[in-house]
């Protein structure tokens, strides 16, 4: 056989249509496989480990030396007790609600906002769209820390210092999450917008029935990102406020922390209830998530 003819025979489809080709490049060596493996398994360590040794800690009851070497992980004899201590020292439960509070609304403000504002700096022709983009561009640079005074004194003057409502205002809607919207907004193709605009869709209709159910993918990141970042914030509502009923969860556990600081157990036990909402809304929007802000792509 010639060669043109072997080249003819590698190109031709095969049975499902599709074009042959021949493998090409070296075999990856096994080493190469095994340090990628290795170096998985580290970064997996530091970045779980501290949580199940927490997890482990939380589980383990009064007689069983947590500080024991070789450590171990898994306890002896598991018991619930450090759970139900946390809730007869500190109200976990309403702490826990008021820490639920704003970050539902946290989640619901943002999404609905940065979508808004996104959508119209990637769609919409009108004066000033550029700077308004550098503006959001800026805010991203200014560190939080050095605006608090400014935010504190306007929860003041606003009358709203004290109350949930005046640690949900100042991250109502994020910088980033905005941008993140904007550039999903983008990648969308303009020609099923301007079909739709030709069919007599206002911007409206355009945006809450093509462009929104187009950007699950990243209206899901924002939802994570601004719920973790209500969650998980601490300075703020220990500025704004100051009645006990009102604190949110990271205030509470570290008034646990500080009252209770030889008794670990309860300790990580509060560390355990606090993270555990953070990875249930990760594992029920994980496959949005994955998405990503890559998904610009429209069903036909």
């Amino acid at each position: 056989m010639s060669a043109t003819a072997e080249q003819e025979r590698r190109a031709a489809p095969d049975g499902g249509g599709r074009v042959r080709r021949r493998r090409s490049g070296r075999r990856t060596p096994v080493w190469q496989w095994v340090l990628r493996y290795l170096l998985l398994l580290a970064v997996l360590a530091l970045t779980v480990g501290p949580f199940l040794w927490q997890l482990s800690t939380s589980l383990k009851g009064a007689g069983e030396d947590i500080y024991r070497y070789p450590p171990s992980l898994v306890p002896h004899e598991a018991t619930l007790d450090n759970y139900a201590g946390v809730a007869k020292i500190i109200p976990v439960w309403d702490f826990a609600l008021n820490s639920l509070k704003v970050a539902v609304a946290n989640v619901l403000t943002n999404c609905l906002g940065a979508a808004l504002a996104g959508y119209a700096l990637a769609r919409m022709r009108f004066r000033g769209r550029k700077a308004a983009l550098v503006v959001f561009l800026m805010a991203m640079l200014v560190p939080v820390e050095s605006i608090m005074i400014a935010q504190f004194v306007t929860m003041r003057e606003l009358q709203l210092n004290n109350t949930l409502i005046g640690v949900l205002l100042p991250a109502c809607i994020g910088a980033m999450n905005v941008l993140l919207m904007r550039n999903a907004f983008a990648a969308l193709p303009y020609e099923v917008e301007e079909a739709a605009f030709v069919d007599g869709a206002n911007a409206w209709q355009r945006f809450l029935r093509i462009a929104l159910p187009s950007v699950k993918g990243t209206l899901a990141v924002v939802a994570i990102f601004a719920f973790m970042g209500a969650w998980d914030d601490f300075l703020w509502p220990l500025i704004v406020l100051s009645d006990q009923s009102k604190f949110t969860l990271t205030i509470g556990l570290n008034f646990l922390h500080g009252t209770f600081a030889n008794n670990q157990r309860l300790v990580a036990a509060g560390t355990v209830i606090a993270v555990l909402p953070l990875i249930v809304l990760f594992a029920c929007l994980q496959r949005f998530f994955f998405r990503g802000v890559g998904e610009g792509a429209v069903k036909g």
